[in-house]
C-alpha cells in the first residue's frame, strides 16, 4: 500500500476545521458539495482494494424487504432502481459486496457490479474478487468475471503437510449457483500464494462447494508452470470431512520389484467406517494387493481389517516364488455389565513372503504370528476370562517348517489378595480349564488336549517398624489328558493322562529403605538417594514328572526348585527446590500428624508418607520428584542344582523360576549360582532417556547378554539407538562345537518432522557386527515450502541369500490435500 503524500493531509484537517466550525455556517453549505469532498477523500485513500473496505459510508442507506443494506459516497433512486457510486457496499445475510458502481433493484434484488468487485463473508471465510459481474441477493445467484478468490481452511490433523493459506482460485467466469457452490470456467486452484503458486491445477472447470469440497474436471496438474499429469476428475477437500474416490498414483524403483505403479480407490463409507482398496504393479515381479477395512460402530468399540499379497512372478535362477499374503482383522468393543471383548487374529501365508515383501525391517524379520480373542468380566476383584489363541513361530523359510500351538477354548478364573475374615491372613486363588493342541514337523499332540489347573495360596504380610516380612503356601494341582513320552528327538504323545501336584512356599523379607536427601543438592534441585533391599526364599516340591510334561506355554515349566533370591535397587529423586506457601492454609502444611492435599501423590522426600490422610484443600503446586536413576541388582542362589531332576545337561533348560528371573535361559548345566543380573535406567530430563540391561555369567567369567537403548531428543532433533549382545554356548548348539554370539546395533538420527517449513531429515542403519554387514539402511529427507513438500528415501535390505534389494521412494505432498508417490507414512522414518 503507498503513503498517501503530505498535500492530502492538509486537505484532511481543513475539511475537519470545517466540519467542526458553528453549526448555522455547516447548514449553509450544500450536500453537494460534502459529498465532493467525501469522495475525493476516498478516492486519496482507495490507492490498494483492501483499505477500500474499511471506508465507512455516510448515513445515506436503505433497508429492503429481505433486509438488505445498501450504502455509499454517493447514491440516487429512480423508481425501484438504487444507483451506488463511488465504491457502493451492499450488506445482505452474512455476506457484504463492494463496487466502484453498483445498481440495486429493489424490487427483483438484482444486483450490477461494476469496477473492483468484492464479495466477502459467509462461514466459510469466502473472499471473491472480480472486474464485474451481476448478482441476486435473494436467490444468492450471480455472474462474475475476471475472478480472483480465496475460502478459509480448516486445518487438518499433523499427520498431513498443511499450511494456513486459503484455498485459492482463478477464473475467467465464476458462477455462484446456489448459497453454496461455485462453478469456475477456465481457471485454476491452488493452496499456494498468488500471483506465482509453486503449483497449481488448470482446468476446463470446477465446482467449488466451501466447507466441502472442489470437483475439477478436465484439469493439468502443473509445478512451476511445468505440467506433470492430466487428470480427467480430481477432487481437492476444503475441510476435515473424508470424501471417497481415487487417490493420487504412486510409482517408484526398486532394484529387485523394478519399477513400480501403483493406484488405491479410497472409500468414505459414513462417519464411523471406511476402506481403501487398491494395487500395485512390480515389472519385476508381479502385482501385489493391498486393502484396508476400519469402523468404529460405537464409542468403546473398533474394528479393523486389512489385507496384503503379492503375485510373484519369483526372483533368480532357477526362479523361485516369494509370493503369500497376510491378513489382519482386530477389534475390541466394551459390552454391559463389565464385560470386554477383543479379537487379533493375523494369519500368514509364509514367512518367506515376509522377508521378502514387507518395508519395515522390524516386521520383516518377525517369525511369530499371533491369533488371539478373549473375552473378560472383572468385577469386584475377580476376572474370568474365555481365551482363545492361535500362535505360530516360523523356524525357516521352507514350507510347514514352523511350529503350531492351539489354546482353543480356555476358560480362567483369578482373584486378587483378598482377607480372610477377621483374620490377618490373605487369600487368592487361579483356576482354568483349557483345550490344547501343539504341531511341527517331528512332533503332534491329539487336536485337542485337556488340561486343568488350579492355585489357591494363602499369606500373611506383616508389617514392623519399616521391615516387611511376606511368608505365603500355594497348592498347584494340573491335570492333562495326555503325557510326553520320552523318546529321539521330542518324544511321542501319548493318550494317557498325567497329574502334576506341587506345594510352593515362600517367604519374602524387605527391609527399611535406607535413605538420605542432600540439601545441597545439584543445579537448583535436592536430591534424595534411596536404596531398597530384599530377600525372598522359595521352595517348590512334588513335581516328580516333569520330562513328561507336554509343552503349551509357561504353566507347563513348573519344577522343584529350593533358592534364595536376593537383591537391591537403588534410586535418585531430584526435585526443584520451592519456599513459596503464599495463600496456603497452616492446615495444608504437610507436617506428620496433619493431612496432605488430596491431588498430591506420594513424594519421595516425604519423611513419614504412611503417617498423612488424604485431604481436600487448596494449595500452591509442589514441586514434582523426578526419578534420575533407577538401578536394580539381583541373583539367585539354587540349592537345588538339579530342579528335582529336571535339568537336562546340554541343552537350554527353560523353568518357571529362570523364565521369571530373566529372559536368558542360562541353565545348560548344574549351577549354584545364577548370573547377576542389572537393570540400569538413567532419566535425567524428560528429552534424555537411557537403559542397560546386563547379565553376567561368574561361573563362565563373561557376558551372556547386554541390551543398550538410548533415546534423546532437543529441540527438533532426535538421536535414538541400541546395542544387543546375546552369547549363546556351545553345547546347546547341535551344528557346531564351537560357542556363538549375536551382536547388532540400530540407530536412527533425525532433524524436523514432516510438516516443518524448511528442511528436515532421518536416518537408521541396522549392522551385525558377527557378520561384518549391514543389513538395512534408510536414509530420508524432506523440504518442505508455505503449499508443498518433497520427501525423497533410500532403502537397503540385506537378509541373507533371501532379500539384497534397494529402494528409492518419494512422495510430493500437497498442503491440505495429501500426496503422491510411493513412500507411505507407515513406513515413514518421521
Amino acid at each position: 500500500m503507498r503513503f498517501v503524500p503530505r498535500l492530502n493531509w492538509l486537505v484532511v484537517l481543513r475539511l475537519y476545521s470545517f466540519l467542526t466550525s458553528d453549526v448555522p455556517a455547516r447548514l449553509m453549505i450544500s450536500r453537494t458539495r460534502l459529498l465532493v469532498a467525501a469522495a475525493f477523500l476516498g478516492h486519496l485513500f482507495s490507492v490498494h482494494l483492501s483499505a477500500t473496505t474499511q471506508l465507512l459510508c455516510p448515513p445515506v442507506a436503505h433497508t429492503s424487504k429481505d433486509d438488505v443494506t445498501i450504502c455509499a459516497i454517493q447514491q440516487e433512486k429512480i423508481g425501484s432502481i438504487f444507483k451506488l457510486h463511488i465504491r457502493g457496499k451492499i450488506d445482505y445475510h452474512s455476506m457484504t459486496m463492494w463496487a466502484d458502481e453498483a445498481t440495486y433493484n429493489e424490487d427483483t434484488d438484482d444486483v450490477t457490479l461494476e469496477g473492483h468487485v468484492v464479495l466477502d463473508g459467509g462461514p466459510n471465510n469466502e473472499h471473491v474478487e472480480a472486474s464485474h459481474g451481476t448478482y441476486n441477493v435473494r436467490t444468492d445467484k450471480g455472474r462474475f468475471y475476471d475472478v480472483v478468490g480465496t475460502i478459509g481452511y480448516r486445518q487438518r490433523p499433523r499427520l498431513l503437510l498443511t499450511s494456513s493459506n486459503p484455498f485459492a482460485f482463478t477464473g475467467k467466469i465464476v458462477d455462484k449457483i446456489d448459497p453454496d457452490h461455485y462453478v469456475v470456467h477456465n481457471g485454476t486452484v491452488t493452496t499456494c500464494k498468488l500471483p506465482h503458486p509453486k503449483w497449481q491445477f488448470d482446468m476446463h472447470r470446477a465446482v467449488v462447494t466451501p466447507g466441502d469440497n472442489a470437483l475439477i474436471y478436465f484439469s493439468t496438474f502443473r509445478i512451476r508452470g511445468l505440467p506433470i499429469f492430466y487428470f480427467p476428475f480430481a477432487t481437492h477437500p476444503l475441510e476435515r470431512q473424508r470424501q471417497s474416490g481415487l487417490l493420487t498414483p504412486n510409482f517408484g524403483r526398486s532394484s529387485t520389484k523394478g519399477t513400480i505403479l501403483g493406484e488405491s480407490f479410497y472409500w468414505a463409507i459414513n462417519r464411523s467406517m471406511d476402506a481403501e482398496i487398491g494395487a500395485q504393479y512390480f515389472s519385476s515381479r508381479g502385482w501385489a494387493q493391498h486393502g484396508i477395512f476400519r469402523a468404529r460402530p460405537g464409542d468403546n468399540s473398533f474394528l479393523g481389517l486389512s489385507y496384503f499379497g503379492v503375485m510373484d512372478r519369483g526372483i533368480g535362477t532357477p526362479r523361485v516364488n516369494q509370493g503369500g499374503e497376510e491378513v489382519r482383522l482386530n477389534g475390541a468393543d466394551r459390552l454391559p455389565h463389565n464385560f470386554r471383548l477383543v479379537g487379533d487374529v493375523d494369519y500368514l501365508s509364509s514367512f518367506l513372503f515376509r522377508l521378502a515383501f514387507y518395508e519395515v525391517f522390524n516386521q520383516a524379520v518377525n517369525s511369530e504370528v499371533r491369533s488371539q480373542g478373549f473375552l473378560s468380566n472383572t468385577t469386584s476383584g475377580t476376572s474370568f476370562n474365555v481365551f482363545v489363541q492361535r500362535y505360530q513361530d516360523f523356524q525357516g523359510t521352507n514350507t510347514g517348517n514352523l511350529i503350531t500351538i492351539l489354546h482353543t477354548p480356555s476358560f480362567d478364573l483369578s482373584s486378587v489378595d483378598r482377607e480372610l475374615g477377621n483374620s490377618p491372613f490373605y487369600w487368592n486363588f487361579e483356576a482354568a480349564a483349557e483345550g490344547l493342541s501343539r504341531s511341527e514337523p517331528t512332533f503332534r499332540t491329539a487336536n485337542l488336549v485337556g488340561r486343568f489347573d488350579i492355585n489357591p495360596s494363602l499369606s500373611l504380610p506383616v508389617l514392623f517398624r519399616g521391615w516387611s516380612l511376606r511368608p505365603e503356601i500355594a497348592v498347584r494341582d494340573t491335570v492333562y489328558s495326555q503325557q510326553l513320552v520320552p523318546a529321539n528327538g521330542l518324544g511321542v504323545a501319548s493318550g494317557d493322562p498325567i497329574n502334576r501336584r506341587a506345594l510352593e512356599t515362600s517367604v519374602e523379607l524387605r527391609a527399611p529403605a535406607l535413605e538420605r536427601v542432600f540439601d545441597r543438592g545439584l543445579f537448583g534441585r535436592k536430591l534424595k538417594h534411596v536404596i531398597e533391599p530384599r530377600v525372598v526364599y522359595r521352595r517348590v516340591t512334588g513335581v516328580d514328572n516333569f520330562s513328561k510334561i507336554l509343552r503349551f506355554d509357561e504353566r507347563d515349566i513348573l519344577t522343584n526348585t529350593n533358592e534364595v533370591e536376593y537383591g537391591a535397587t537403588t534410586r535418585l529423586f531430584a526435585k526443584r527446590r520451592s519456599s513459596t506457601t503464599a495463600g496456603c492454609d497452616t492446615a495444608a502444611l504437610l507436617l506428620p500428624d496433619q493431612a496432605r492435599p488430596l491431588a498430591t501423590a506420594w513424594d519421595p522426600f516425604d519423611q513419614e508418607p504412611d503417617t498423612l490422610q488424604p485431604r481436600t484443600v487448596e494449595c500452591p503446586a509442589v514441586p514434582a520428584a523426578r526419578e534420575l536413576v533407577s538401578w536394580e541388582l539381583t541373583q539367585k542362589y539354587f540349592l537345588d542344582t538339579g530342579f528335582g531332576g529336571a535339568l537336562v545337561s546340554g541343552t537350554r533348560n527353560v523353568f518357571t523360576t529362570t523364565a521369571d528371573f530373566t529372559a536368558i535361559a542360562f541353565l545348560t548345566s548344574p549351577r549354584h549360582l545364577s548370573p547377576l543380573v542389572s537393570r540400569l535406567r538413567v532419566q535425567p530430563g524428560s528429552n534424555v532417556d537411557a537403559e542397560w540391561d546386563l547379565d553376567y555369567d561368574f561361573k563362565s567369567g563373561r557376558i551372556n547378554a547386554s541390551n543398550v537403548l538410548m533415546n534423546f531428543h532437543i529441540g527438533q532433533i532426535s538421536v535414538g539407538g541400541g546395542d544387543a549382545f546375546l552369547y549363546i554356548p556351545a553345547d546347546i548348539l547341535a551344528s557346531s562345537n564351537t560357542a556363538t554370539s549375536f551382536h547388532q546395533f540400530r540407530t536412527q538420527v533425525g532433524y524436523g518432522h514432516p510438516n516443518k517449513p524448511g528442511f528436515s531429515g532421518a536416518a537408521t542403519f541396522g549392522f551385525d557386527a558377527n557378520q561384518g554387514q549391514l543389513q538395512y539402511s534408510a536414509v530420508q529427507a524432506t523440504y518442505n515450502w508455505d503449499c508443498c513438500g518433497i520427501t525423497v528415501e533410500y532403502r537397503r535390505f540385506a537378509l541373507t541369500t533371501i532379500r539384497d534389494e534397494s529402494q528409492y521412494f518419494f512422495t510430493f505432498s500437497l498442503a491440505n490435500i495429501g500426496s503422491f508417490g510411493n513412500l507411505q507414512r507407515r513406513v515413514r522414518l518421521y
